[in-house]
């Protein structure tokens, strides 16, 4: 067993060492696998950095209530005699108090809210994008645990003042504060900006409900209800409450679940169109890796064949040119880790996000991304390298005496 174990690691540094011997053709093969790691990263990447966006949005602590039996809200519609129920019913459904000193003394920690899209020009490349304009009451921003005033002031009641994300504030021009902004056909003016540690929130803009509603003919409606809830016990109280209302059915679920939701739609979406692609030029890789291997396999055929003649067996033979095919592509895994994680962390993206606006957020290459691309890139040194690895073993033994003599 000792024999053979030195056979298998001599016959492996025999390889390695005839490397600089077949640079090019191995260097296509490293640059091929750290291609196909550097895309499938990226697109984990993309998928994780919009889970973590929407993650950091939800409070367990909030509730948000949705009317018409959807659980987004995006065709919501809270009728109005349901407020009228829940206000009626404080202390009895699980909402806690104002604490925030924004709604009237007493009352619910409640805020009525719309989302309107509105189509703004970015300054830089002339595109329209499609953002969110989020109506709501005074106590809205008292129900965003993360979201801070980073400058200016919140908007007042009535009047057509926005707040603006810090996302939409750093890639959009005209959003200083100060400045008027048209957004529909009548203009706004910018009189603060908030960020909420880099959540989906950061790519809202903020203004007064009632303003909201009469600058876009929308008057009476509201989407949706969101509350601070009264504990740990407070939403199973809330939903008993609200599935006695009579009317269009209503559902209270924690803004934690519901951005949760949301967040794992889209990234598997990414992540649908990402794997096949990534697969698709692993196949590809893998092709590659098998010629690269035999073409260094028949380069060392006269080399082979003679340390099988002086008594190395075929498992040496066989081991040192797999190992050859796997040292190979963790190389290019390595090498495709790192241009991801240059290219693509903290880059900023957008996509379609809830109520189909446009969502900032930043690539994020974790540890378990690295991980998983690293692996594809690994299977395929081990998949390309197992063939040439068996055809090694089958050399005719007499290309050795041909050569010599």
């Amino acid at each position: 067993m000792s024999s053979a174990l030195k056979q298998i690691f001599l016959m492996i540094r025999v390889n390695l060492g005839s490397l600089p011997r077949r640079l090019w053709i191995s260097l296509s093969m490293v640059l091929s696998v750290a291609l196909v790691v550097a895309v499938l990263a990226g697109f984990l990447a993309m998928a994780r950095g919009f889970e973590a966006a929407l993650w950091g949005t939800g409070s367990p602590g909030i509730a948000v209530i949705l009317g018409g039996g959807t659980n987004q809200e995006t065709g919501s519609d809270v009728p109005a005699e349901a407020i009228r129920s829940l206000t009626a019913a404080i202390g009895e459904i699980g909402v806690a108090r104002d604490a925030a000193g924004l709604a009237p003394a007493g009352e619910l920690a409640l805020s009525r809210e719309i989302v309107v899209p509105v189509d703004v020009v970015r300054a830089s490349d002339g595109a329209e994008q499609t953002l969110s304009l989020r109506g709501m009451d005074l106590a809205g921003p008292g129900l965003r645990d993360r979201a801070t005033l980073s400058q200016g002031r919140l908007f007042s009641p009535g009047a057509r003042e926005i707040v603006v994300g810090g996302r939409i504030a750093d890639e959009f021009s005209g959003f200083a504060v100060g400045d008027k902004v048209r957004l529909g056909a009548v203009d706004w003016t910018v009189v603060g900006h908030f960020t909420s540690g880099g959540s989906a929130f950061e790519s809202e803009i903020w203004a007064d409900l009632e303003a909201v509603q009469s600058a876009f003919d929308r008057q009476g409606q509201v989407q949706s209800l969101r509350v601070r809830l009264a504990g740990a016990a407070g939403l199973p109280v809330l939903q008993e409450h609200i599935s006695a209302i009579p009317g269009a059915p209503l559902t209270a679920v924690s803004e934690a679940d519901l951005y949760a939701a949301q967040s794992e739609r889209t990234a598997s979406l990414i992540r649908l169109f990402g794997w096949p692609l990534a697969l698709l030029m692993a196949v590809g890789a893998t092709a590659g890796a098998l010629n690269t291997m035999m073409s260094s396999v028949s380069d060392r055929t006269v080399e082979i064949s003679t340390l099988r003649l002086l008594g190395f067996g075929r498992l040496s033979a066989f081991t040192a040119t797999w190992v050859e095919a796997v040292a190979l592509s963790v190389v290019g895994a390595a090498l495709g880790i790192l241009a991801s994680w240059l290219a693509f962390n903290g880059w900023q993206a957008s996509t379609m996000g809830a109520n189909n606006t446009k969502m900032a957020f930043q690539l994020d290459v974790t540890a378990d991304v690295a991980l998983t691309a690293g692996l594809l890139g690994l299977a395929i040194g081990i998949i390309g390298g197992a063939l040439p690895a068996l055809a090694a073993t089958r050399l005719p033994l007499t290309s050795a005496l041909r050569a010599r003599g």
